[in-house]
């Protein structure tokens, strides 16, 4: 009799968890599958080469009149593009990937907790986006033409290709993750880590926490140090303001009825 019973519970517990395996496989499916049609529509436009061109321009644009970058491996001419490739595809279908994740983990939380967990995913990936926007369109340059300006008249600039993509990946996922600092200080306040009260008194801490992931982070120049150090302590400041509001409106019930 007991056997029977045992049986009858681990056939109600093994259904669920099938369910949710199937449903973690379709989503993980639906993920891949939007980042397949990105990749199949850049392969076509612009093409891979060209986005490599794409992402080469800050620096092609400062380097000496006639100089290029080099490739010094027999693959390379291949297999950078296509990282490049595959690195915006995943980029272009990141909200349908975040989406799927989103879509998965939404029907175990509570409704308090998913008025918190939906605005912090669409944040979470535009603060990323401006990120990257702000690395590409601003810092490169500024970058770039700092340090051809201490290149000697009698050395020739010819980067090598997988080095410059290797540089650009460090910093676009440096000047990423720190824009995600309003998201960190939400989640932090939120889950009542610390307190909105000891996140205004770190101010003064964080500034110099700033600078110093900035040196570690970035060239060895003033020019990208303080333009990651500085957005990441305007973003600290962007993050209290916005734990205030996100713990007024996230509370549950019962944490509602004892603030009343």
């Amino acid at each position: 009799m007991s056997d029977s019973n045992s049986q009858d519970e681990l056939a109600g517990s093994e259904q669920p968890f099938v369910a949710h395996l199937i449903e973690l496989r379709d989503r993980l499916v639906r993920a891949v599958i939007a980042i397949g049609v990105a990749a199949a529509v850049l392969a076509i436009f612009p093409g891979p080469g060209e986005l490599y061109d794409i992402l080469a321009q800050p620096l092609v644009a400062h380097l000496p009149k006639g100089a290029t970058l080099i490739a010094t491996s027999v693959i390379s001419p291949f297999m950078v593009p296509l990282k490049i490739l595959m690195m915006a595809a995943f980029l272009i279908a990141l909200p349908v990937v975040l989406y799927q994740v989103w879509a998965f983990v939404a029907p175990g939380l509570y409704a308090h907790e998913k008025k918190l967990v939906l605005p912090l995913v669409v944040s979470s990936t535009v603060l990323f986006f401006m990120g990257v926007a702000f690395c590409y369109f601003f810092v490169f340059g500024q970058v770039f033409k700092f340090i051809q300006g201490f290149a000697p008249k009698s050395i020739t600039a010819a980067p090598d290709i997988e080095a410059y993509l290797s540089f650009v990946l460090t910093m676009f996922l440096a000047f990423g993750l720190a824009f995600e600092v309003p998201v960190a200080v939400v989640v932090l306040a939120r889950m009542e880590v610390v307190s909105v009260q000891k996140l205004k008194d770190f101010r003064g801490y964080f500034v110099v926490l700033a600078f110093v992931i900035a040196a570690v982070v970035t060239p060895p120049d003033v020019v990208s140090q303080l333009a990651l150090a500085i957005p990441m302590c305007l973003l600290y400041e962007m993050g209290i303001w916005a734990a205030q509001i996100f713990i007024k409106h996230t509370q549950a019930p019962d944490e509602a009825a004892n603030a009343g």
